[in-house]
C-alpha cells in the first residue's frame, strides 16, 4: 500500500515537473526540475527493475543534467531568446495542452492495464504523461536546449513503460547510453550555436 501511494506521488511530481518545464522561461529552473523528474522516473522504473538497474537510469539522467547545465552556464554570449514569434507559445495554451495530455493519460491507463495486466496504473500513467509532455514540448518550441529537454522527457516516459515489460540489462545500458548521447549532442550543438558564423565577406 505504501509503495502504491509513493508511486502515485511520483506520478504527481512528474505532472508538476513537466508542466513547469513547459511554461518556465528560466533554463536553471528547467534543468533543476529535470533532475527531480529523473528521481520520479527512478522510482517508477524500480517497480519492475532491481534497484541497481534503476540507479543506472537515475545516475545517467543526473549526468545529462550536469552536462547541459555546465555547458549552458559557460555560454555567456548566448542570446536570451525566451520568446518566439510563434503565437502558440503562450502560457495558457501550454497549460491547455498539458491538461489534454493528463486527460488522455488518465483515460488510457486503465485500458492498457486491462490489456497488459501487471504493469500497474501508476507506471502506465507516469510513462504516458512523460511521453505526451515530451511530444508537446517538441511541438511548440524551436529553442535547442528545450528541444533536448523534450527529447529527454519523451525518452524517460518510454523507459518507464519499457522497463515494465522488459528487464534486460543490455537494454537498460543502451537506454542509459542514449540519454548520455543526447546530453552530449545537445551540449555540443549549444556550443556550436554560440559561435558566430564568419562568412568570406566578413574576412575581407
Amino acid at each position: 500500500m505504501f509503495v502504491e501511494i509513493v508511486s502515485w506521488v511520483a506520478v504527481g511530481l512528474s505532472v508538476l515537473t513537466t508542466a513547469t518545464i513547459l511554461i518556465s522561461r528560466d533554463w536553471r529552473v528547467s534543468l533543476g526540475l529535470l533532475a527531480l523528474q529523473y528521481l520520479t522516473v527512478f522510482w517508477l522504473v524500480t517497480r519492475h527493475l532491481p534497484f541497481a538497474m534503476g540507479s543506472v537510469k537515475l545516475i545517467s539522467g543526473w549526468m545529462v543534467v550536469a552536462i547541459l547545465g555546465i555547458t549552458r552556464l559557460g555560454l555567456t554570449e548566448l542570446e536570451q531568446n525566451d520568446e518566439d514569434s510563434f503565437y502558440l507559445r503562450s502560457t495558457a495554451f501550454r497549460m491547455i495542452l498539458m491538461s489534454i495530455v493528463l486527460t488522455v493519460a488518465i483515460g488510457a491507463a486503465p485500458r492498457i492495464e486491462i490489456a497488459i495486466p501487471g504493469l500497474g496504473l501508476p507506471v502506465i500513467a507516469g510513462g504516458l504523461i512523460l511521453i505526451g509532455a515530451g511530444t508537446v514540448h517538441l511541438g511548440i518550441t524551436g529553442d535547442l536546449l528545450r528541444v533536448v529537454l523534450g527529447l529527454l522527457t519523451l525518452l524517460s516516459g518510454f523507459e518507464i513503460l519499457y522497463a515494465a515489460v522488459e528487464s534486460a540489462i543490455l537494454v537498460t545500458g543502451l537506454l542509459a547510453a542514449i540519454n548520455l548521447g543526447l546530453g552530449i549532442l545537445g551540449a555540443y550543438l549549444l556550443m556550436a550555436g554560440s559561435v558566430p558564423l564568419i562568412t568570406p565577406e566578413d574576412e575581407l
